[in-house]
């Protein structure tokens, strides 16, 4: 007995250190405090700015997955570069905006599989949709990615 406790504890520890993890604790913060901070910027027809609030899409999927999570949507509206800022400062935990998975912000924030795709800037092909995250908080990503497989499909 003590020979396969041995022997699986390297398994145990090869498993336990692929799973994926947020150094600063964004997913088990929005599932403590109920609150999933989104910066949404404005990208018709995806994201909608509207007098009583953000609608769309993306918005749209971001209230599901936040449902999914017990949680509710604290909106930040702004240009890309201040949310980008903001994900960065872990103010808030998910960016949305049209994205596509060639963001010049890759190398700042974590991005997710792209989930749809629409139409390019020159009508001529498709841009594949992506939403950001801080970067390095791989547990929220895949909370995310699993959330908008479930949804979108891969």
């Amino acid at each position: 007995m003590r020979r396969r406790v041995l022997l699986c504890s390297p398994l145990v520890l090869m498993v336990a250190g692929c799973l994926p993890r947020d150094p600063e604790g964004s997913l088990a913060r929005v599932r403590t405090d109920g609150t999933l901070r989104v910066g949404a910027s404005p990208a018709p027809p995806v994201v909608l700015l509207l007098d009583d609030g953000v609608a769309g899409p993306e918005p749209g999927l971001i209230a599901g997955y936040a449902d999914s999570l017990g949680a509710v949507v604290e909106w930040t509206v702004a240009g890309e570069q201040h949310l980008v800022e903001k994900l960065e400062h872990y103010e808030i935990d998910v960016m949305i905006g049209g994205l596509t998975s060639d963001t010049p912000w890759q190398q700042r924030v974590g991005i997710t599989r792209p989930y749809a795709t629409v139409p390019d800037g020159d009508g001529h092909g498709e841009a594949k949709l992506v939403m950001a995250v801080p970067m390095g908080e791989n547990a929220l990503l895949s909370s995310l990615e699993r959330y908008l497989d479930s949804r979108v499909g891969p």
